[in-house]
């Protein structure tokens, strides 16, 4: 792997592009709306009601675009509106 480094003596491995672990709450807000729309559509697909399940399919897009949105405004990993930037 061209992107890492080992320490002496240890089998510690620090990539290049660490990019956290998304604890933000833009993050955050992504991974509940997304998650509201898979259980929509999980119990539309259990039904099978399909203009549910694509209401659902269409709120995980929302989902994506909504933690996009807040990342860019500052609520993202590292953003300008957090007090714990790195």
């Amino acid at each position: 792997m061209s992107n890492t480094r080992s320490s002496q003596g240890t089998n510690e491995v620090l990539l290049a592009d660490d990019l956290g672990h998304g604890n933000s709450p833009a993050a955050w807000t992504c991974v509940f709306i997304m998650m509201i729309g898979a259980i929509v559509s999980c119990i539309a697909f259990a039904i099978a009601n399909a203009p549910i399940f694509w209401a659902g399919i269409v709120v995980i897009a929302i989902g994506l675009i909504v933690g996009w949105a807040m990342r860019r405004a500052g609520y993202g990993v590292g953003g300008s509106k957090l007090k714990n930037q790195h």
